[in-house]
């Protein structure tokens, strides 16, 4: 499967997606539509499609965004220094898509590793485990728990 940002994808964005992934925007904490998804499956680039995240690595931090310790393809994620708002943080941005995800930070479960991809619900599309194989993620169903 073959991930990158087209003009197509970006014409399907709404407003808010657009802003988010494009403009390196951030939802408001407590409104993104995966903040609460427990469903298990996988979280995909609005923009290009690239894997990003398991369900299983997600984790409810309290922060208003959904939380993962991990990426599910390290490569597929872009760790940049953000000197935005009057801090230094590292922005996370997907690598074929170039959108703008979130920010990671060292404060997650120490257990599973210590960090916390905090991301906008907008720069995601979730896949179900049980649509993995039929849209073309088969390969990352391991890594995901049993329905």
């Amino acid at each position: 499967m073959k991930f990158e940002k087209s003009q197509a994808a970006l014409d399907r964005l709404t407003p808010e997606q657009r802003w988010v992934t494009q403009e390196s925007g951030t939802e408001r904490p407590f409104t993104g539509e995966y903040n609460d998804n427990k469903a298990p499956g996988i979280y995909v680039d609005i923009v290009s499609g690239e894997p990003l995240f398991a369900s299983s690595d997600k984790f409810d931090s309290g922060c208003g965004w959904p939380s993962f310790t991990k990426p599910i393809v390290p490569a597929n994620v872009n760790e940049l220094q953000d000197g935005t708002h009057g801090m230094i943080r590292t922005e996370v941005r997907s690598a074929h898509g170039d959108s703008h995800l979130g920010h990671v930070f060292p404060d997650g479960p120490a257990d599973r590793g210590g960090l916390r991809y905090c991301i906008n619900s907008a720069s995601l599309r979730f896949i179900p485990r049980e649509q993995m194989e039929s849209q073309g993620y088969g390969e990352y169903i391991d890594q995901v728990e049993e329905i």
